[in-house]
């Protein structure tokens, strides 16, 4: 598979691949070019010619060509499905949703494009104000691996509608499904350049494309400290930046909860993906009065949890994604072997794949990195609590704040747990769920600047004041 640089399929400039594994089986499924500093320059100098015609394209046809291509990606959404599974490793169901969910956010911001208008007004002193919006510019989009299709629509679709051209780089393990969308934006008509995909590490790829002159933003997905380095690189040049940089989201289950919906939720909301979710729940925090049965049912629901290959039947929950997250994992397991207690799962499994049974551990001391830091895989931290004041303060202790959530029947807990929470968006009486009307990120140092929402637009434009006298 080649990469999509200002209309053409193209090899890197070096002439070398990198392969494609899936995680389930370790098989190489696929290769693409291992890009650098060059194609990344290409591929910006391709956006900046395209730019101009663009961004002079009405708004409703940049948001029509959206549209065109959503509906070529529900058409084929069985075969992305497949693609997806295989290089990611996620069940069949969740990367059918993800495409799908891709298409919705295409159609989300076509139908936006209505909204992208100036102002104009008057003002005696000063005689009639006109306030244009007009696109950025070359925006460069770099999207991680856990949901590759999903992140890439939420750079994809607002760069485009508000009239930028966009260079986009997906993660290394998880390309293909996104260089597929790549034809189909093709097959409906975006003019070239206009989209442009590559391949390649970070380290070169994607510094080159943060620090280059020419782009006027950068929206990064990612992990902490690759997020503080590319606000770094790109403060030289005053780009403006989206930084989404995950989440140690906490859950507090009170005492007047229902258990049963709440341990559904919250296992649902931990072992999507393989836990390997920014938003997911990666804290539980239950009043100690109802802790008992909480755990149980957690125990409970995530030991009928199976575990095998995205394409077997039956199948909850699939493999981690890379041998780096699996190795993490195993450490991180082995640190809590005789300082927690395991309620469900902690043995190792014999598949071959990344593989690891889901866990549900509790009694971990205050200090345990569960409690501290985001964890990208498949284990549940459940700590007793008093009331809902220690479960806040816990709640808040750690350095991010992207999500959370509160499970209650109280109108007033709930409502305390929206205010006080320290976090970008707050679920009551559920978790993870993500509409692309609602805008997203976080707070702390899980980044700044926000995705989705119809003021995203906002985050694609720049105003010019312009002064009229008669």
């Amino acid at each position: 598979m080649k990469m999509l640089i200002g209309g053409a399929w193209t090899d890197a400039s070096s002439g070398r691949t990198m392969k494609v594994v899936n995680p389930a089986t370790w098989d190489e499924i696929g290769s693409v070019p291992l890009g650098g500093p060059e194609d990344a320059g290409a591929a910006v100098e391709a956006a900046e010619h395209a730019l101009a015609a663009w961004s002079e394209v009405p708004a409703l046809e940049r948001g029509r060509a959206l549209a065109q291509t959503a509906a070529l990606v529900r058409g084929e959404s069985e075969r992305l499905a497949a693609l997806l599974v295989a290089e990611q490793g996620k069940p069949l169901r969740e990367a059918t949703d993800e495409v799908r969910g891709f298409a919705h956010i295409l159609e989300y911001y076509a139908g936006l494009a209505s909204s992208l208008h100036g102002e104009t007004m008057a003002a005696k002193a000063y005689g009639r104000i006109v306030i244009e919006k007009r696109p950025l510019g070359v925006c460069v989009g770099i999207v991680p691996w856990n949901m590759p299709v999903l992140i890439a629509g939420w750079k994809i679709g607002p760069a485009l509608v508000a009239g930028n051209t966009l260079v986009l780089k997906p993660a290394s393990t998880t390309p293909l499904t996104t260089l597929e969308i790549g034809k189909l934006f093709v097959r409906a008509g975006l003019p070239p350049g206009v989209l442009n995909i590559v391949t390649g590490p970070g380290e070169s790829l994607g510094e080159a494309l943060v620090t280059h002159a020419a782009v006027r933003k950068v929206s990064f997905t990612g992990e902490r400290e690759t997020g503080r380095h590319v606000a770094e690189a790109a403060a030289p040049t005053m780009k403006h930046l989206t930084l989404e940089l995950g989440g140690s989201d906490p859950a507090i289950i009170c005492d007047d909860a229902d258990l049963e919906k709440a341990a559904a939720g919250v296992v649902g909301a931990r072992f999507y993906n393989c836990g390997q979710v920014c938003t997911a729940i990666k804290r539980a925090y239950v009043f100690s009065s109802v802790a008992d049965r909480f755990k149980a049912l957690v125990a409970e629901k995530t030991e009928k949890i199976t575990v095998g290959g995205g394409m077997e039947a039956g199948v909850g929950m699939g493999p981690l994604n890379n041998a780096g997250g699996y190795e993490r994992m195993q450490q991180i397991v082995d640190d809590l072997r005789g300082e927690a207690r395991f309620l469900a799962g902690g043995e190792t499994t014999d598949k071959k794949g990344w593989f690891f049974a889901p866990m549900v551990v509790t009694d971990l001391p205050s200090d345990a990195l569960p409690l501290r830091e985001e964890v990208f895989g498949p284990i549940l931290p459940v700590i007793e609590v008093s009331d809902l004041d220690e479960a806040i303060d816990r709640a808040n202790s750690t350095q991010y704040g992207l999500g959370a959530s509160i499970w209650t029947r109280n109108l007033e807990r709930a409502g305390r747990g929206c205010r006080d929470l320290e976090a970008g968006i707050v679920w009551v009486n559920q978790h993870l769920k993500i509409p692309p009307e609602a805008p997203f990120g976080g707070t702390k140092g899980s980044g700044i600047g926000r995705e989705n929402g119809p003021k995203v637009l906002d985050r694609y434009t720049e105003e010019k004041s312009i002064l009229i006298r008669s």
